[in-house]
């Protein structure tokens, strides 16, 4: 039954629950209308069999000993209203006193007409007589018939009570019948116009899967909970054609930044090929050139597919497990000795104060052996590099250089953006990118501006760890605020 439920639509689903929910309530409210009314009317009924008393001339009635027809009198001596009375004697015998028929007499009003004396008892009890229910009230003591003693009983037909509730429970019936139909109508009217935006939404998802057109939007209505998922549709549609531009940027740069050093590999790997097909040797100096330059270019290649493979990763802030708390100083200290190797004709001077943060150490490594080499790229030959690192957690790389124009620098950590003075230089036009991205994950800020006297000044900011980590070298060799590299 629930699997059946469950494969039903949501609208149905929905009409259907209201529906059951309008039932219980209804049938709630019907059962308990008719509780009580029918405890009113019965209260009522017994009320109103309570109020028959015996008449002042039931002593002269009682006298004739009329016990097989009806004894003179009018009705109303007995002022009983519509109420069967009768004698009954303790040998069940009775004399019908008002009414049409004589109420069947129990051992039970036989007991109270035997009881003498003057102690007045009453009883109330239900007997059936040819298919009526009656409810009797004997009253015996004081009473005699020719010195025999007696009992008077007072008897309703419980009709008057039933016949009433049995029209009731029918009309309840079919007004809860006819509010079950209504509120299912009314619950599917609900259910069409509260999953109206929900059918929209449908719709929607269903258009772009289809067509993988993510420009299309939600008309957003109101700010309840289907507008609220709307909104959020909407941000979510958004930043996946965010994305996808993003990655079809990505994969048109990339290609664009793989032809050059490509076609200059294949040029050059051709004129060496052609030169053993033909028999005719380069000259060594040029065949020295040609090799040194398909090595420049295969080492080309492998930083850009490197810096590639590092972009390809999330964006998102990285695993915990990944993070650690590493001394700045001292990556700092490992990527100047790296540049050094790579650019002896560039002398870096270094300044380096302890500060510790909390960052993935590989990458943190890259981004500053990036800045460092951007700085060398622009430097001449015989020019310094100045890296210094204050107590306040920023990292200044500045170098002396033609500097950067104001105009080109809010595009520097654009991928693959290069500036016009530098296309004939090295590189991709992402190590920068990188370190913006690696300074964002770690909850830093990274900037670049010209600086005072020519050249480009690099500033990056991170925020500081609670506490050095167990055994750094930081740690163990208690170093002082400043310490050249």
């Amino acid at each position: 039954m629930t699997s059946r439920f469950g494969r039903l639509p949501l609208r149905s689903r929905l009409a259907l629950l209201t529906a059951a929910a309008m039932a219980v309530a209804i049938a709630a409210a019907a059962v308990s209308c008719w509780l009580i009314t029918r405890d009113q009317l019965m209260n009522e009924f017994n009320r109103s069999l309570r109020q028959a008393e015996v008449p002042n001339t039931l002593p002269r009635i009682v006298r004739t000993g009329c016990l097989d027809e009806r004894p003179p009198g009018s009705p109303e001596d007995l002022n009983t209203d519509r109420t069967t009375a009768q004698i009954v004697l303790p040998d069940g015998r009775a004399c019908l006193l008002q009414g049409e028929h004589t109420i069947p007499v129990t051992e039970t009003d036989q007991a109270v007409a035997a009881q003498g004396g003057a102690q007045r008892t009453e009883i109330m009890h239900d007997v059936t007589s040819d298919g009526t229910e009656w409810r009797v009230r004997t009253i015996g003591g004081g009473l005699t018939l020719n010195d025999e003693p007696a009992a008077i009983s007072f008897a309703r037909p419980l009709s008057e009570v039933t016949d009433p509730l049995n029209t009731l429970a029918l009309v309840l019936a079919l007004v809860a019948g006819c509010g079950v139909l209504g509120a299912g109508a009314i619950g599917l009217g609900v259910a069409r116009a509260g999953l109206r935006p929900v059918e929209r939404l449908t719709h929607t998802v269903e258009h772009i899967a289809r067509t993988e057109d993510l420009a299309v939007e939600i008309p957003v209505e109101g700010d309840d909970e289907i507008a609220r998922l709307s909104r959020s549709f909407n941000a979510m549609t958004a930043a996946l054609a965010t994305s996808q531009e993003r990655q079809q940027q990505l994969i048109a740069d990339a290609g664009h930044e793989l032809r050059t050093p490509l076609t200059s590999l294949r040029t050059n790997i051709e004129l060496l090929a052609r030169s053993e097909e033909s028999g005719r040797e380069l000259p060594p100096r040029q065949r020295r050139e040609l090799l040194e330059s398909v090595t420049a270019q295969m080492t080309e290649l492998a930083a850009l597919i490197g810096d590639l493979q590092e972009l390809s990763r999330p964006d998102a802030a990285p695993d915990k497990a990944q993070l650690a708390v590493v001394a700045l100083d001292e990556i700092a200290e490992r990527a100047v000795r790296r540049v050094r190797l790579r650019a002896p004709e560039v002398r870096i001077d270094a300044e380096l104060a302890p500060w510790f943060v909390r960052a993935e150490p590989a990458a943190l490594e890259r981004a500053v052996v990036n800045l460092l080499d951007n700085a060398v790229k622009f430097s001449p030959p015989g020019s310094r590099v100045e890296v210094g690192l204050g107590g306040d957690g920023l990292l200044r790389v500045r170098d002396h250089g033609p500097g950067i124009p104001e105009a080109e620098l809010p595009h520097v950590f654009e991928r693959f953006w290069r500036s016009p003075s530098a296309r004939g230089r090295p590189g991709s036009g992402l190590g920068l990118s990188i370190v913006a991205r690696t300074v964002q994950q770690a909850g830093g800020t990274v900037a670049l501006r010209r600086a005072a006297g020519g050249g480009t000044e690099a500033l990056l900011r991170l925020p500081g760890a609670p506490e050095p980590p167990p055994g750094s070298l930081s740690a163990i060799r208690g170093r002082g605020p400043h310490r050249p590299a």
